[in-house]
């Protein structure tokens, strides 16, 4: 990826020098690094009173009650795992973090409820179907508040940076419906079941 940019600052700065726009060129890489510097302040600010918000949640036994009632859905989506797996918590608690838009303290849950699924997993070399969905889950993003975005909108001086929330609720709904559904219809050809069946008969021929 820093090749990738580093190609394309390097042709930009060509172009611009044939054209005689260098200094348009300039102008946009130091405007762009003073507006990076503001959104990167913004950013702070909101994760650390999101954070802060999550922490209370976390204390208060919110996150714990959340988890609670998503664990019975986590249970079906995640049915190969044995029923008192750690890792059906942590994908419960995992979702409950995303929900809220704190991707930075999702990662952390979601890293160990990979491992615990890994200890649950036969075979150590492949994902188990139950890490396939985690991921397509958490790829999803399903968010009730993008608190990333409504981040970046404040420090570009946007006047209305709630307005995001309905469309992004929609938008990640139906992504994350999505993926579960298709993860769900590729577990029935990609299973350790289906496998062994392809194995034995091409084994035979």
């Amino acid at each position: 990826m820093n090749y990738i940019f580093y190609f394309l600052i390097v042709i930009s700065i060509i172009i611009g020098a044939v054209n005689g726009k260098l200094s348009d060129v300039v102008n946009s890489i130091l405007s762009g690094a003073e507006l990076s510097v503001k959104v990167a302040f913004s950013l702070i600010g909101i994760m650390a009173f999101w954070l802060g918000i999550m922490k209370i949640a976390e204390k208060s036994g919110l996150v714990t009650f959340l988890a609670k009632i998503l664990k019975p859905i986590s249970k079906r989506l995640f049915n190969e795992l044995p029923q008192d797996s750690p890792a059906i918590g942590d994908v419960a608690m995992s979702f409950s973090a995303n929900a809220l838009g704190l991707a930075n303290a999702a990662t952390p849950i979601g890293i160990k409820a990979m491992e615990e699924m890994q200890k649950a997993n036969t075979d150590k070399t492949t994902a188990s179907n139950s890490m396939c969905m985690f991921l397509a889950m958490s790829t999803a993003g399903f968010q009730i508040v993008p608190t990333t975005v409504i981040a970046i909108l404040i420090g570009i001086g946007y006047k209305n940076p709630t307005e995001i929330i309905a469309p992004t609720l929609i938008v990640t709904t139906i992504a994350f419906i999505s993926a579960i559904i298709i993860a769900k219809i590729f577990q029935h050809f990609w299973s350790p079941q289906t496998q062994n069946n392809t194995e034995e008969n091409g084994g035979a021929l």
